[in-house]
């Protein structure tokens, strides 16, 4: 595989925006929810939503860390695996038609210390949405 990027191409302080967005359906939002037995009204009953604080469902969170880690690849693990996350927040919600994007910056790169011709990066990542709110 030839697309994305491979360790040599990662230097510190690069900064990379996905080239794609992704918005996310009422469809995506409720299916999500309900494989992962999230049953929380605030993503999957609209009444219940307009009456609650956003006056609208709210996307569930999995499913929006799930679609920033998506963006991402291309530009920290086409080419490797994703190892895992250390802190995530979200300070703002997200809503159902709201198109997301990830920016990654790269915050380390070294060579494996157990495997020959392996190596790590480490990336800090933010989304926002179409609105260019902070939304992770």
């Amino acid at each position: 595989m030839t697309d994305g990027r491979f360790l040599e191409d990662l230097k510190v302080g690069d900064v990379h925006r996905s080239s794609t967005g992704r918005t996310i359906t009422q469809t995506d939002n409720i299916w999500f929810s309900l494989l992962i037995n999230n049953t929380n009204p605030i993503h999957i009953d609209q009444h219940y939503a307009a009456q609650a604080e956003f006056g609208r469902p709210l996307v569930s969170s999995i499913l929006s860390i799930g679609v920033v880690t998506g963006l991402m690849v291309p530009d920290t693990s086409q080419n490797g695996f994703a190892l895992g996350w250390d802190e995530i927040t979200l300070p703002n919600p997200l809503f159902e038609g709201d198109t997301l994007y990830a920016d990654s910056e790269v915050v380390d790169v070294r060579e494996s210390r157990s495997r020959q011709g392996w190596g790590s990066s480490k990336s800090g990542s933010a989304a926002s949405s179409r609105t260019a709110r902070s939304c992770s």
